[in-house]
């Protein structure tokens, strides 16, 4: 059964910050407010390009910080989309939302109109780096909204960025450890972006701020990947979606921007298991086997694994599909 969202945005609606990274006009592509007919509207418009079986659909609310917009407005938005969980079109709702702006009162609220996932912009679970970002809230806001979250019905995602200022490989790594023992459902992971708009921006043109290479983000994404999936817990996104403005040639200053970005970390994963399978073997040619649904993350982009065995161990290799073989299995058969 695939999952799909719906996605409305709302951005930076309910949100009293300014982080430094965040432009919400520019990274949702959307400008304006969402009304209840706005949110039906979309609704009926994704449900018409939809499969019709096979499939668990939630309304996501996205962009903003939800339960910090006025409580009558999220109301009516969730009434909106209440109304299509009530008549068995979509299974639940989705709301995105900030670790301080979560409560008893909001979970209990949220609960009533069929809200399904909570998701939390996590982002560092370093106090200095969040205090760096103007976040506004702390580590421990974050413990104590999960913990909360998870006494409820709901499905819990945590977001957390990387290359944020004063951020390091170590200390996300760290990050990672934290949300893992905060045993959310889901996770994504967003290497930050520098953002036309935004003080991130100011920071890089005066010097202030070191973006990550697209490199050091997909070598710290891909160790992030493999310590998530070792502890069960599904990464459904890593780096932000394309769209017009989050492109390379759209409003993006510096950082790791790349249309297929978790190919790519997840390329990286395959080839280091390729190449540790090969390093000690002196073949010339050699057959790699993997599940059909990976060969082309075991090939590469632009065959770059291919390339990779060819002129570090000087070993020419073909990848084929194998049933049998599970994600991240491999199997190599010299020639």
């Amino acid at each position: 059964m695939k999952t799909y969202n719906i996605p409305i945005f709302v951005p930076h609606r309910g949100c009293p910050f300014d982080c430094v990274f965040c432009n919400q006009n520019r990274i949702t592509g959307a400008d304006s407010g969402v009304t209840a007919a706005d949110v039906k509207n979309i609704i009926d418009a994704h449900l018409k390009t939809l499969p019709k079986e096979n499939r668990r659909v939630e309304a996501a609310f996205f962009g903003g910080s939800f339960t910090g917009i006025d409580k009558e407005e999220q109301c009516e938005l969730l009434g909106a989309a209440k109304e299509y969980v009530c008549r068995g079109d979509i299974d639940g709702i989705r709301v995105s939302t900030r670790p301080d702006y979560i409560d008893r009162d909001i979970l209990d609220n949220l609960l009533k109109y069929g809200v399904t996932t909570i998701e939390l912009g996590v982002q560092s679970m370093d106090d200095e780096v969040l205090k760096a970002a103007n976040r506004g809230h702390t580590r421990g806001d974050v413990i104590k909204a999960a913990k909360l979250i998870k006494e409820y019905p709901f499905s819990l995602g945590l977001q957390m960025m990387t290359g944020l200022p004063g951020d390091t490989e170590e200390k996300s790594l760290s990050t990672a450890d934290e949300i893992i023992a905060l045993k959310p459902d889901i996770v994504r992971i967003y290497p930050t972006l520098t953002l036309k708009d935004t003080y991130l921006e100011k920071m890089y043109l005066n010097g202030e701020y070191r973006p990550q290479t697209l490199e050091e983000a997909v070598s710290l994404v891909k160790e992030l990947l493999l310590k998530f999936e070792k502890n069960g817990i599904n990464v459904i996104r890593a780096g932000l979606q394309s769209t017009e403005e989050i492109c390379e040639n759209g409003s993006v200053t510096a950082g790791p921007v790349h249309s297929a970005f978790r190919e790519m970390a997840e390329s990286a994963i395959y080839r280091d298991i390729i190449y540790e399978k090969l390093k000690d073997t002196q073949c010339a040619k050699a057959d790699i086997f993997v599940n059909p649904k990976e060969v082309s993350k075991a090939v590469g982009i632009r065959r770059e694994n291919v390339i990779y065995m060819k002129n570090t161990l000087k070993t020419d290799i073909k990848i084929h599909p194998d049933e049998k073989l599970r994600k991240r299995e491999v199997r190599c058969v010299c020639c």
